[in-house]
C-alpha cells in the first residue's frame, strides 16, 4: 500500500460489479481504494464503465498488456470470461482461447506479486475435465490451484457460493476463488440475508400485448402464471407448453395426449440403443416407434398436422462426433427420419413468468430478454433496474444509455447475463479488508 491507498486492477472489467463490491468493503474498513488499470474489450461494457465510474482509462485486450508496464498494486481483480467452462456453452475449458485468458491473470500476478486477489467463474469450473466421475473437482480447477499455490505461493482459498443467501432475488451459484501472501481466507459462515423478486420489483411500467400473453390470459388467472416456466422441451407442474395455450394453432386433446406423450418418451435412454446412437436429452422418433406407445388410427395424420402447425418437426437423429477434443451433435443421415418436439424457446416472447414471492432462477445472458414479469395486468420484461437490482448495484448506477433502443437493451442483459454479483464479492472483501489491516499494522 503506497499513499495510504489500497491499490488495485480490474480485469475483464464487465459492469465494474467485483469493483463495486471491493471498493465498498474496503471504505467500511477505513481503507481508501484507487483503480490503477481496468481491462475490458466489449464497447458495450466500456460505455457502461465510462458512464458510471467517469472518464478514466480503459485498457483494452488483457492478452496484449505487457505486465511489467502496470503500475504496483495490492490486489488483483478478475471475473475472468465463464463461457468455456459453462454448461450454457460447449466446456472447452483451456481449449478455448476464453479459457486461455486464465494465464494472463498469471502472468500478472507473477510478474507483480500482489497481496491479494479475488476471482470469479462460473460454477462449471469446478468439475470440467473431471478424470473421474468420483472426483470432486476437474483437472482444470486443479490446475488453476496448482499455479496459484505451488507456482505463486499464494494461500488460496475457494467455495461456491449462492447469490440467494447474500440478500439478492437470484439463485445464483458461482465459484469464488480467493488468496493472500499471508492468509487463507474462510469461504463459509457468512450470515443469510434473503429478499424475494417482490422486493426489488418496479411497479407500473408498460406491459407489452402479443399472442403468447393474450393466450396465457385466455387460459390461466395472473397468480397462476407465477413461476411458470414456458417451453416445450419438459413437462412438470410448473411448465406451460405451446399447445397448452394452443399458440401455433388449435390442437385437440388426442393431439395434446400425444405431444405429452412423446414428449416424455423421446428422453427415454432406451431409444438410443434402439436406434443406434449416443443417447441425447431428446430424440426423434419414426412413426412405428411412436405406435409402441401412443396407438391411433389417426397417428399419421396427427403427425403431419402438428408439423404443419410447427409443434413438431421431421428430421434425422443426431449423432455424436469428435472435432479437435470436442464434441458436437450433428444429424445422422443413414438413420431414419424421425417426429420431435420443436423446443425453441426463443421463439417465445417470455420463455419463464418471474414470481414476486420467490428468488429468480440464475439469469443468463440468452434468456434475460425472454424473462416476463406480471405488472399493470399484463405482461412485460424484466427492466434494466430490475436486472442491477438482482445483482445488487447500487441505485446510482445506471444503465438508461441502453434503454433507447431494443438493440441497446438487449446489449443491457447481455452486460447483466455475464455480471458479477455486488454482494457476495462485498462479503469476501470484506475479509480480505480485515486481514489487509492486520498485515498493515504489524
Amino acid at each position: 500500500m503506497s499513499n495510504n491507498k489500497v491499490k488495485f486492477i480490474d480485469l475483464f472489467a464487465g459492469l465494474g460489479g467485483i469493483r463495486l463490491g471491493f471498493e465498498q468493503a474496503f471504505k467500511d474498513a477505513g481503507l481508501e481504494t484507487q483503480c490503477v488499470l481496468t481491462s475490458e474489450i466489449k464497447p458495450a461494457a466500456i460505455n457502461a464503465l465510462t458512464e458510471n465510474f467517469g472518464q478514466h482509462p480503459i485498457s483494452g485486450d488483457i492478452t496484449t498488456i505487457d505486465a511489467s508496464t502496470i503500475p504496483n498494486f495490492d490486489f488483483l481483480l478478475a471475473g475472468f470470461p465463464c463461457q468455456a467452462f459453462s454448461v450454457a456453452g460447449k466446456q472447452r475449458g483451456f481449449q478455448d482461447t476464453r479459457g486461455t485468458l486464465f494465464f494472463d491473470v498469471e502472468r500478472i500476478l507473477e510478474e507483480k506479486k500482489p497481496y491479494g486477489f479475488i476471482l470469479e467463474n462460473v460454477e462449471g469450473l469446478v468439475t470440467h475435465d473431471k478424470e473421474s466421475e468420483k472426483d470432486k473437482i476437474g483437472k482444470t480447477l486443479k490446475t488453476i490451484l496448482h499455479i496459484l499455490k505451488d507456482k505463486l505461493g499464494y494461500k488460496v482459498n475457494w467455495g461456491v457460493l449462492d447469490a440467494q443467501s447474500f440478500g439478492l432475488a437470484q439463485k445464483r451459484n458461482r465459484i469464488y476463488i480467493i488468496g493472500t501472501l499471508d492468509t487463507e481466507i474462510p469461504l463459509n459462515n457468512f450470515i443469510p440475508v434473503k429478499k424475494t423478486f417482490g422486493d426489488i420489483m418496479e411497479q407500473g411500467l408498460p406491459t407489452i400485448p402479443n399472442k403468447l400473453s393474450e393466450k396465457l390470459f385466455e387460459k390461466y388467472k395472473p397468480q397462476e402464471l407465477y413461476g411458470k416456466a414456458i417451453k416445450d422441451k419438459r413437462g412438470g407442474i410448473s411448465n406451460i407448453h405451446s399447445w397448452d395455450v394452443e399458440l401455433r394453432g388449435h390442437v385437440t386433446d388426442e393431439e395434446k395426449e400425444l405431444l405429452n406423450s412423446l414428449m416424455r418418451e423421446r428422453r427415454k435412454k432406451r431409444w438410443a440403443e434402439i436406434i443406434g446412437i449416443d443417447w441425447m436429452d431428446g430424440m426423434p422418433l419414426t412413426t412405428e416407434q411412436i405406435r409402441t406407445f401412443y396407438d391411433s388410427e389417426m397417428l399419421e395424420h396427427m403427425l403431419e398436422d402438428l408439423v404443419e402447425k410447427g409443434y413438431l418437426v421431421y428430421e434425422h437423429p443426431k449423432k455424436k462426433i469428435k472435432e479437435n477434443d470436442v464434441y458436437e451433435r450433428v444429424p445422422d443421415k443413414t438413420k431414419p427420419k424421425g417426429y420431435n418436439i420443436v423446443t425453441g424457446k426463443l421463439s417465445f416472447d417470455f420463455t419463464r413468468i418471474l414470481s414476486p414471492n420467490n428468488v429468480t432462477p440464475t439469469l443468463v445472458a440468452m434468456d434475460m430478454a425472454t424473462l416476463g414479469v406480471l405488472d399493470n395486468g399484463g405482461l412485460r420484461h424484466l427492466s434494466l433496474r430490475e436486472g442491477l437490482r438482482l445483482f445488487g448495484f447500487p441505485e446510482w448506477y445506471t444503465l438508461e444509455n441502453f434503454n433507447k433502443s431494443e438493440r441497446g437493451k438487449d446489449m443491457g442483459y447481455d452486460l447483466l447475463g455475464n455480471t458479477v454479483c455486488v454482494p457476495v464479492i462485498q462479503s469476501i472483501a470484506n475479509r480480505l479488508a480485515i486481514s489487509y489491516s492486520k498485515r498493515k499494522k504489524c
